[in-house]
């Protein structure tokens, strides 16, 4: 029989805490794999070793939920680490800023509070400069040129929402936030994202709901989303095969339907295209900049799973 260790053992063997001990527990992190008599959490070697990694990866500045998906497998390991490199680079360019706000600062003869807080007023982004500069960048690079005007909106909806609309960000959400502006300068990342979203231009000109309601209907499917992955449904469940039927029909145009084969294959297969580099690093400054963006990546990413589940079985 493999030996076991109490929760204090345990602690001190790993050189942690009772106390986080229990709150891996709590959080579904790190479960004993015994109890006593009494209720008292015992562990075993393997136990230990779960243990040692979380406090390894827990060093290296990962999350409970990133663990959580790691361990799982959610998750791919060279994904999760370059998530994590980006974050740290992040860090290190957010500490670099706030460095040279304090330099800057005791270089003067008479600094003051008030003198601090306008370098730092003057770094920040306001919500009226991130939507100045969306609408000029539009305009700029005609990238919703031919798209009616009640659905230009509905295109940047998401991205007001979670993105522009933040009333303060953070010193390392500024830097993100000024990646960001780099890469809407580019314009390759457009040529990306234009051809990102075919689905929704190819839909706009004959859509089967106005613009107004197909916000609404948007905004539905990320709501059920969002309660699928917190009740943890499969791609493959029926809760979440039916999100996959009612988003292929937002992007149907009038006269097609889901119920055709032809329809849906060609939805699916383009919805499964690879996305490029500057996409990829598109959503990961977003999900910097707005906590709430990273939860609606990931129920997009359990949209497409229920959407190749689907493929298959056509």
């Amino acid at each position: 029989m493999d030996k076991t260790y109490s929760i204090g053992e345990a602690a001190k063997m790993t050189g942690t805490t009772i106390k986080t001990v229990r709150y891996y527990d709590t959080v579904g992190l790190l479960r004993p794999t015994e109890y006593t008599e009494g209720g008292h959490r015992l562990y075993t070697s393997s136990d230990l070793w779960r243990l040692e990694l979380i406090t390894t990866l827990r060093y290296l500045d990962f999350g409970i939920d990133e663990i959580k998906e790691m361990l799982s497998g959610e998750i791919p390991l060279d994904k999760a680490l370059d998530w994590q490199i980006e974050s740290i680079e992040t860090q290190m360019s957010t500490l670099t800023n706030m460095l040279s706000i304090l330099r800057q600062a005791k270089e003067q003869d008479e600094a003051s509070l008030q003198y601090i807080y306008d370098l730092v007023t003057t770094r920040a982004v306001n919500t009226e400069k991130r939507e100045q500069f969306i609408l000029e960048k539009v305009e700029e690079s005609r990238f919703l040129e031919g798209i009616p005007a009640e659905w230009r909106n509905s295109f940047l909806y998401n991205f007001n929402k979670h993105i522009i609309n933040q009333t303060k960000i953070s010193a390392k959400q500024t830097i993100a936030w000024h990646e960001l502006q780099e890469l809407l300068n580019d314009p390759q990342f457009i040529a990306d994202l234009k051809n990102d979203e075919f689905l929704f231009f190819n839909m706009v000109h004959r859509p089967h709901y106005d613009a107004a309601r197909w916000v609404k209907k948007l905004e539905e499917i990320h709501n059920r989303l969002n309660t699928a992955l917190m009740q943890k449904q499969s791609a493959e469940s029926p809760y979440v095969q039916k999100i996959v039927e009612d988003t292929a029909m937002l992007y149907a145009s009038s006269g097609q339907s889901v119920s055709q084969e032809d329809f849906f294959r060609y939805f699916a297969e383009y919805s499964q295209h690879p996305r490029t580099e500057r996409i990829e690093r598109f959503s990961t400054l977003c999900s910097t900049l707005s906590p709430k963006y990273r939860l609606f990546a990931k129920g997009n990413e359990l949209l497409l799973q229920g959407i190749q589940w689907k493929l298959k079985q056509l």
